[in-house]
């Protein structure tokens, strides 16, 4: 059997499942694309045939659509195979394939779900009905019953749930029941005409129970289950069988009865109880530390007159635990919360922040006119919500609530701009203690296209804030609007000039952006194999006022000025070809002091580092192609970007200074001038385990697959300066930035899954590097990382050579270490995950770094108490900072 249902996918727009075209395209594309299909469907049948003639070949079309090409292109197929979903009956499939095509039909796949729409609830016995009366459909057009006689049988879709088919690789361990597609052929769940009704991960007629510490599943049959069991104990074949015997067979088939025997598997999947409430989650983190160094800060007791981490060298321990709780008060109901209750919190691990951090001692210092008495804090944070999420699907919109869960973004989806970031930030979001928390709003049905998000911190750092969309087709043209508003629009200045942040946002140790008003508009279209996306964005009109400095080079004067309405516009445009091994783009923009949009968020073909960064303040430019031949790829990138206004220089005389983003309505960080091209070269043979999709990492399922990358920046100017924060959260502005420079890194990945039981994945890097802050000292680094999962046991590794540490303000400060080794051994319960996830594990992780003269702590570096700094390192060893973690992670839940 060859495709499947491919002629669907020439109408739909999604990934997802639509409505069905039932009425061939006129579009002439569409037709073009369609003819091409079948003829390659044909071409592949004469392939097949010419190996083995033994066995009929069959195509799987989508319905009758497109049968007219069917029966001009594919001459040498044998069956006409369909996946059909009609309701109770095929209609006139078996009497069309036999005029039109004169061929049998067999049915690949059809059926109904087990989900009821309307009333929101499961329903076993429609599902049921239906299934069993397609097979009566069937059983009656087969040879010598008196119908049409060219029906073969065909395939009930589907054994099993599928908790995968909505969103496709979101909610995966949830059991979605959002109907994606209308059917009026299934009446029996349908509110009215054009209402969806079609659950697409409820076909199964058996469902699907939790997963064990292997991942298997126990499957509960429902009641279509025991009905097709008595329907396949019929024959149509028999000798004897008549019409008259098999309509009376099929009407002795008892639906309830059915039912009723399937009540008993499903009290078992739900545990005899209701599951309107239950714990969704418990686990345990139990860990030690064990510390030491040589030439090092740390001492070996603790200093109860400093609040410095690590405390001291030696031995320390730490308990975490997670508690979280789910409610289901209906079937389109899904709530979730996870509490956090922590033990004793370690205060000597040399990476010193981590999330469970807010729970060290803290000391109240005594106030004058009081008892003037120090007090100690000791569990402080020690419960508290790490995270929770609701989701309710209804009739005409799903809303969804996150507090650190996060969300996707919506650049796939006409934010041309990306004023919606997406903010699923992996580990970093624990280790910082980040908070995002908002709503999302989908529109069904009539307000189908309308999207919208609310709340106060939708992604990490961002103002309190709401975002709408509304996309439509008009005249061909994919059209769609953004409006954004900040809740707060209002400025205030302190004393200084500097502006006034809330300190309720600085907390999560990011700067909120501006106050800012956003509107933008989107057209996107295709022409045959060009497509074509046109833009405009109208954004920071709140700024407009706002002062700042610019620098004239030929008088060597600072200018104050002023943001204007003119400084609110932008606009950028991308044009895309794809032609099956070679794919272009060219892609370019002019964007306003502060019209800001975000990060380009999409993929383009392939892995490429270089993008649009979204800033205002900017022209730039982007092309670049891929070639594939064979299994290798090979895609030249190319960027240019210049600022509108050029940043301030070092040297500026006072009053003039660097810009930056808190005090200054823009500044130039990433939009600065730049010059760049990159080669990437892929060597993908499974391209259906795409190298650069999201989860590659678990999904990959080549023997070997790499890619190797290098990139090159030509950067001529400085930047405006960067914040920073102190060891207290305090932020400041670098007096500086980094000078000019040119910088190259060559980057390589490469994945080995050997066997299910056997994977390697490697990351590795070499190039320069600069730092974040003001430091003008250029690194030249490299290393990598390789992780092995072998059955149950997972293997990782560091190395690291004259790079910074693992932390943000490392960078910052072009903190770095000669040497960083790491090395993580472990089993788990059941197999382990590529990802960072909850599971039942026990390990033991070393970590080990030297220290010279530019890393923290190095103790030649530091002034004794009362004491004169030292003059200088020199003549001084390396130091040396190691650390033994063992670990045991207990998980029961998600």
């Amino acid at each position: 059997m060859i495709g499947n249902e491919n002629n669907y996918h020439l109408s739909w727009t999604t990934a997802e499942t639509e409505d069905i075209p039932i009425e061939g395209s006129d579009d002439p594309n569409k037709i073009a694309s369609a003819r091409a299909l079948y003829k390659a469907f044909n071409d592949a049948a004469k392939e097949v045939k010419a190996i083995d003639q033994s066995h009929p070949v069959s195509i799987c079309n989508g319905d009758l659509l497109y049968i007219d090409l069917v029966k001009e292109e594919c001459t040498d197929i044998d069956i006409y195979g369909t996946n059909m979903y009609r309701g109770t009956s095929f209609g006139d499939a078996f009497q069309r394939v036999k005029d039109d095509l004169n061929m049998p039909i067999l049915f690949a796949e059809f059926g109904a779900d087990a989900f009821n729409a309307r009333d929101n609830q499961e329903d076993q016995y429609s599902q049921a009905y239906y299934d069993v009366e397609n097979w009566k459909d069937i059983y009656q057009n087969a040879a010598g019953l008196g119908k049409v006689g060219n029906s073969l049988g065909g395939f009930t879709f589907q054994f099993s749930d599928g908790w995968w088919k909505y969103k496709q690789t979101e909610n995966l361990d949830v059991h979605d029941n959002n109907a994606t597609w209308s059917n009026g052929g299934y009446p029996r769940d349908i509110g009215k005409p054009g209402d969806n009704n079609m659950n697409e991960e409820w076909f199964g007629i058996a469902a699907k129970g939790p997963t064990n510490e292997r991942g298997l599943y126990t499957l509960y049959p429902r009641a279509a289950y025991y009905a097709l069991k008595e329907v396949h104990n019929l024959n149509p074949y028999d000798e004897g069988m008549t019409p008259e015997f098999l309509n009376n067979y099929f009407g002795n088939i008892e639906i309830m009865d059915a039912v009723l025997r399937a009540r008993g598997d499903k009290a078992a999947l739900g545990g005899g109880g209701s599951q309107k409430i239950r714990l969704s989650n418990l686990s345990a983190k139990f860990t030690t530390f064990n510390t030491g160094g040589s030439l090092i800060t740390t001492p070996d007791t603790e200093d109860p007159n400093t609040n410095a981490f690590p405390n001291q060298l030696g031995f320390d321990h730490m308990q975490s635990y997670f508690i979280g709780v789910e409610g289901n008060p209906a079937p389109n109901m899904r709530a979730n919360v996870n509490f956090n209750i922590l033990g004793n919190v370690a205060e000597n691990p040399i990476d010193e922040i981590f999330y469970e951090n807010v729970g060290r001692p803290i000391t109240v210092t005594g106030v004058d006119g009081g008892n003037n008495t120090d007090v100690e804090i000791a569990d402080f944070n020690r419960l508290r919500v790490y995270n929770a999420e609701f989701e309710w699907n209804t009739k005409h919109a799903d809303v969804r609530g996150f507090y650190r869960t996060g969300h996707y973004h919506w650049a796939y989806e006409g934010d041309f701009f990306n004023l919606y970031p997406e903010s699923n930030y992996g580990p970093n979001l624990d280790i910082y203690n980040g908070e995002i928390l908002g709503l999302e709003i989908d529109g069904k049905g009539d307000l189908n296209g309308l999207k919208a998000a609310f709340g106060p911190q939708l992604w990490w750092g961002a103002n309190p804030t709401a975002l709408l969309k509304y996309s439509r087709k008009i005249a061909n043209w994919d059209v769609t609007g953004i409006y954004h508003r900040d809740i707060q629009t209002e400025l205030k200045f302190d004393d200084n000039g500097q502006r006034v942040l809330d300190a309720n946002q600085v907390r999560s140790g990011i700067i909120p952006a501006w106050p800012t008003e956003r509107a933008t508009i989107a057209i996107e279209r295709e022409f045959g194999k060009f497509g074509i996306t046109l833009g405009g964005i109208w954004g920071g009109s709140p700024l407009n006022g706002s002062s700042f400095q610019v620098y004239n080079e030929e008088s060597a004067i600072t200018v104050v000025d002023k943001v204007n309405s003119n400084d609110n516009w932008g606009g950028k445009a991308k044009i895309t070809y794809q032609g099956g091994r070679f794919n272009w783009y060219a892609q370019g923009g002019v964007m306003g002091l502060v019209a800001n949009g975000g990060v380009d968020q999409t993929q383009t073909f392939t892995g490429w580092k270089l993008k649009d960064n979204g800033s205002g303040n900017q022209s730039n430019f982007l092309t670049g192609f891929t070639y594939t031949t064979g299994d290798f790829q090979i895609a030249p990138n190319f960027l240019w970007q210049k600022p509108l206004v050029d940043p301030m220089p070092n040297d500026v005389s006072a009053p003039g200074r660097l810009r930056n983003v808190i005090s200054d309505p823009f500044a130039v960080r990433g939009n600065r001038e730049t010059t760049a091209g990159e080669m990437l070269i892929t060597f993908d043979p499974t391209p259906g385990t795409w190298m650069y999709a999201w989860n590659n990492d678990r999904a990959e399922d080549a023997k070997f697959a790499m890619n190797l990358g290098f990139v090159y920046r030509h950067l001529p100017t400085t930047t405006d300066a960067h914040i920073g924060f102190l060891a207290n959260r305090t932020f400041f502005a670098f007096p500086n930035s980094a000078p000019a420079e040119d910088l190259w890194e060559v980057h390589s990945r490469m994945v080995s899954k050997l066997s299910p039981d056997l994977g390697i994945i490697g990351n590795f890097y070499y190039g320069n590097g600069q730092a974040n802050g003001d430091s003008d000292r250029l690194i030249k680094r490299f290393g990598g990382d390789i992780r092995m999962i072998y059955n149950k046991m997972k293997v990782q590794t560091t190395v690291k050579v004259n790079d910074w540490g693992p932390f943000d303000y490392h960078r910052d400060f072009n903190l770095t270490y000669p040497l960083q080794l790491m090395l993580d051994v472990s089993t788990s319960l059941g197999k382990p995950d590529w990802f960072i996830l909850p599971s039942t594990t026990i390990g033991v992780r070393g970590t080990w770094r030297s220290m010279d003269a530019n890393s923290p702590r190095y103790s030649p570096l530091a002034a004794p108490d009362f004491g004169d700094p030292p003059i200088s390192p020199v003549g001084f060893p390396d130091g040396t900072e190691w650390e033994i973690r063992t670990y045991v992670h207990i998980n029961i839940g998600k």
